[in-house]
C-alpha cells in the first residue's frame, strides 16, 4: 500500500490519503500560481517565438498538461488501474495534444497571414 500514498513516481510519500490529498493539492496549487504570476508579470525573454508560438504560451500549455496529469493520475485513480486501461487514455492523449497543437498554430498562421495582407479587414 505505501506506493499509493506516493507522489513524483515515490520521490515522496505520504502516512495517510489526507496527507497524500493535501499533497497533491498542494503541488496543483504551486503549479497554478507559477501559471498566474507568469501570466501577470509576462517576462519579455519568454514572448519570443519559438516553433511558431510565444514561449510563455508553450510553458502554459506544458504546465496545464502536468496539472491534467496529476489530476488524472491521483484524483482519478489511474495510478490504481490496469496498464492496458491507463495505456488506453494515455496513448491518445500523446497523439492528440500535439495534433491539436499542430492545427492550432497552422490555422493562426494562416487567418494572421490572410488579415496582415489585407484580403480580410480586422471586423471582429
Amino acid at each position: 500500500m505505501a506506493h499509493k500514498l506516493s507522489i513524483f513516481r515515490g520521490l515522496v510519500t505520504f502516512k495517510s490519503n489526507a496527507q497524500k490529498i493535501w499533497g497533491v493539492l498542494i503541488f496543483l496549487s504551486i503549479v497554478t500560481a507559477i501559471e498566474v504570476a507568469l501570466g501577470i508579470i509576462k517576462p519579455s525573454i519568454l514572448l519570443t517565438p519559438i516553433f511558431g508560438m510565444k514561449g510563455l504560451n508553450w510553458i502554459f500549455i506544458i504546465l496545464t498538461i502536468v496539472k491534467a496529469y496529476y489530476i488524472a493520475w491521483d484524483f482519478m485513480h489511474l495510478r490504481d488501474e490496469r496498464r492496458s486501461f491507463t495505456s488506453s487514455i494515455v496513448l491518445p492523449l500523446l497523439i492528440l495534444i500535439p495534433y491539436l497543437i499542430f492545427i492550432l498554430l497552422v490555422e493562426a498562421e494562416y487567418i494572421y497571414s490572410v488579415m496582415f495582407n489585407g484580403f480580410v479587414s480586422w471586423n471582429f
